[in-house]
């Protein structure tokens, strides 16, 4: 009797769920198993396969109508199995069609050239990349210019072109496109598709290989720049070229188990036999049928010998395939996806009842473990951690007491272990508080990992954040029943033997790369494949792993010399600009919560100005609030958050010096005379007054106050009176707070008249007032000379009178 797959499917509850696709929510029933991830990816399938993804059902109509396709086997059966996650349509690996056999007299040269072709593939990505932004800087050396546009655009007038022209020809941009770019021209890289080139098949003399002849070094050679397959007899040549051009389907063992019961042949047999029809159908000479969950479905079940329960299970697929010798590796990702498989491993990720993406110990090994006699909590500790550093090992409550921790930070610490998967991210702000970390652990700031700055040894950090946060697999499990130690520390090993032994009764051989490091040279793959060809496998693929993200050297820029390279003619001296590259610390500089400063109140224009300052203890301004208080609403939260955002800058470093020169002269309203202030008589606008008097408090730039300090200095320290050519002492409770200092400065402080400015004459007025210019009416008038110029529109006017 037939397994009735459609009778499961018709009472498979299938709720309705909501899926965003393409910007849009699509309702999609399916299984309540199948997480959103093997949803969208069944979505991804009928689009591609030309099915319309709406509202409703989309899922089933695609799933009919693709095997209603399969004109072989029984529609709706093959859709009840699509239905269940029993199998998945697949694509084979790309392969290319034509067997090259390494004893060819061509085949190194051949070798050669496709291991160019796919190095350049590789490569041209971030070339492009590169040369992009190499353009992209030759056009922001020119738009950043300031100067005549003709200069700018010259590189012997604008050495920064000039720098920037060079590096984009080393980067192999032609000087027409250097041109263009220096017209204006953008030049944006956009990414290319990851080249998937098919897998070459290549034919080699098992003993020559094995004993590490030449063409052994020529097959590791193209092995590490693409997809090489190596076998070494022609029937397995041929079945492996094959395997492109057959139709392939991939079943999931798991699944099948779980609506079938223990016993799983029957059911298993009725499978194969019904989809081997269906793919042979249209006159196919050979079919792919992959067993997804091999090794998750011998662990369920606790076989003895789990090669030889691989064995039998190889051979049920094989006898139930029809008048066909069937191919049992389907390796493709999507398939996989849509499945709900993974390879096997330790952990896997899981989507809960309620939508959220957990990690949780796969239920295969759960199982085996909890048979075995193990205890499956004390695994998921070893692989998740305890989320706490009570009884930690290395650092815990008691050694993090001894160096200062209370309660508080305690308590805040363990709630961020919750939240967060690095220690180190657990103490530092806003964790802990600034002023903690400072006053009680002594520290200005955290700068790396404050664990190793409090004295904790590297080992037990290591040891507190495996604690906390569990380790990538259980191979140091200490409580790991004695039976599943070798599954339990090398997954992939299990799995990998369990695919030897299917392969001894698949038509075609194993395709699934062995990954390399991906530093590994072209001597160590040769070794790998004469290790491959002395134990009788079929076929070997070798692959390299992804390097690692991110930069993997550590490279300084090196200072530019006035000598000349020794491959540069030497045609005629050069004049070269040595510029050197100051990286300031990026870290915000806190302010002291008790500080010093003073308020400055003024009118600009009639209109009232009050400017805070707070200071650094080395007397460095570190913020400053402005006040308005007749102002609109708009433009004092304006002028606020302005202040704001300068205090920031200041924090981080930036020069009060480049906020000086960048709002001085701004020109709007209000603007005109100012009063209250002694150093500043006028200004064109409430940020130029604001940074005038900025700049001559804590700069001493002189120069931009414009008006006589009637016996002030620049900083609004009195000199005294004069009496007897002497100036006389001044009470210091004059000029410190007394509510700052507490007390801590006597009553009979007193500020001597030493470190005067030195009496210079003081210039007339008429040139240090702003003066408007009867070209533009801008008050930017300045004396240079004997005669005037205008900032603004460069005027030299005579002021004769």
């Amino acid at each position: 009797m037939r397994f009735p797959f459609a009778s499961h499917a018709t009472a498979l509850p299938r709720p309705a769920r909501q899926i965003e696709r393409c910007g849009r929510v699509v309702s999609v029933r399916a299984p309540e198993a199948w997480t959103d991830v093997q949803i969208e990816a069944w979505l991804d399938w009928a689009d591609a396969e030309g099915f319309a993804v709406n509202d409703g059902d989309p899922l089933a109509e695609a799933m009919a109508g693709w095997a209603a396709d399969q004109s072989g086997g029984d529609a709706i059966e093959l859709t009840a199995t699509l239905l269940l996650g029993l199998v998945s349509p697949a694509r084979s690996a790309r392969v290319s069609p034509d067997v090259l056999s390494l004893s060819d007299p061509g085949a190194g040269e051949e070798l050669a050239a496709e291991g160019a072709r796919r190095r350049a593939a590789r490569r041209a990505t971030g070339a492009i990349e590169a040369l992009a932004a190499a353009l992209m800087t030759v056009s922001d050396a020119v738009s950043r210019c300031e100067g005549p546009r003709a200069d700018c655009a010259d590189p012997a007038s604008n050495p920064a072109l000039a720098r920037a022209a060079l590096a984009a020809r080393r980067v192999g941009a032609s000087d027409a496109d250097i041109l263009r770019a220096i017209a204006g021209e953008r030049f944006d890289s956009v990414p290319l598709p990851i080249p998937t080139p098919p897998l070459i098949v290549a034919l080699a003399d098992r003993g020559m290989i094995a004993s590490g002849a030449p063409d052994a070094l020529l097959a590791a050679e193209a092995a590490l720049e693409g997809d090489l397959l190596l076998t070494f007899e022609p029937d397995d040549a041929e079945s492996a070229a094959g395997s492109a051009r057959s139709p392939a389907v991939l079943l999931s063992l798991t699944a099948l188990r779980a609506i079938s019961g223990v016993a799983i042949e029957p059911a298993l047999g009725d499978l194969v036999r019904l989809w081997s029809r269906a793919l042979t159908a249209r006159g196919a000479s050979s079919v792919a049928i992959g067993l997804g969950g091999l090794g998750d479905l011998i662990l369920k079940e606790g076989a003895a010998d789990a090669r030889s329960r691989a064995a039998e299970l190889a051979g049920t697929v094989t006898a139930a395939c029809e008048n066909v010798a069937p191919s049992l590796f389907v390796d493709d990702v999507e398939a996989s996806l849509r499945l709900g498989l993974s390879p096997l491993g330790a952990s896997e990720v899981w989507q809960t009842g309620d939508g959220e993406v957990v990690r949780r110990l796969r239920p295969a090994l759960a199982s085996a473990i909890r048979r075995a006699g193990g205890e499956v909590e004390s695994a998921e500790r070893h692989l998740f951690g305890r989320r706490t550093l009570v009884d930690a090992p290395g650092v815990n409550h008691a050694a993090l007491r001894a160096k200062g921790f209370t309660d508080i930070e305690l308590e805040a610490m363990e709630i961020a272990l919750a939240q967060v998967d690095d220690l180190a991210k657990a103490f530092r702000p806003p964790v802990l508080d600034a002023g903690f970390v400072r006053d009680v652990l002594g520290m200005e700031a955290v700068s790396g990992n404050l664990l190793a700055q409090l004295g904790f040894p590297h080992d037990a950090v290591a040891r507190a954040q495996a604690w906390t946060f569990g380790e990538p697999d259980l191979t140091g499990w200490s409580d790991a029943p004695q039976t599943l130690k070798p599954i339990l520390s090398d997954p992939s090993a299990f799995e990998a033997s369990l695919r030897a032994v299917v392969e001894q009764v698949s038509a075609a051989p194993d395709t699934a790369p062995t990954v390399m490091d991906w530093r590994s040279t072209a001597i160590q793959a040769a070794r790998l494949l004469g290790d491959a060809a002395r134990e009788g496998r079929r076929a070997v693929r070798l692959q390299r792993a992804f390097p690692p993200a991110g930069p993997l050297l550590s490279l300084t820029e090196p200072e530019e010399t006035t000598r000349q390279r020794r491959w540069e003619p030497e045609t005629r001296a050069v004049e070269r600009v040595v510029e050197k590259v100051i990286e300031r610390d990026r870290t915000r500089r806190k302010l002291p919560d008790r500080r010093k400063g003073y308020i400055q109140k003024a009118a600009v224009g009639g209109h009232k100005v009050y400017i805070h300052t707070g200071e650094y203890e080395d007397g460095e301004l570190g913020e400053i609030f402005i006040d308005m208080h007749k102002e609109g609403a708009a433009f004092r939260s304006l002028m606020n958050n302005f202040a704001i955002a300068i205090s920031i800058g200041l924090q981080y470093g930036v020069p009060l010096d480049e906020f000086v020169d960048a709002f001085v002269f701004t020109r709007f309203e209000p603007a005109g005379r100012v009063t209250g202030n002694d150093s500043i008589r006028s200004a064109t606008s409430i940020l130029d007054y604001i940074f005038r008097e900025l700049g001559v408090s804590y700069l001493d730039r002189r120069e931009l106050a414009n008006a006589d300090a009637e016996g002030l200095n620049a900083d609004g320290l009195g000199l005294g009176k004069v009496e007897d050519g002497e100036p006389e002492t001044v009470p210091a409770a004059r000029f410190i707070s007394k509510g700052f200092a507490r007390g801590a400065a006597p009553d009979n402080l007193v500020v001597l008249p030493f470190g005067q400015p030195r009496e210079t004459p003081v210039p007339n007025l008429a040139s240090t007032e702003a003066v408007a210019c009867p070209a533009c009416g801008d008050f930017t008038l300045q004396q240079r000379g004997a005669g005037w110029t205008c900032d603004s529109c460069g005027a030299a006017p005579s002021m004769q009178g």
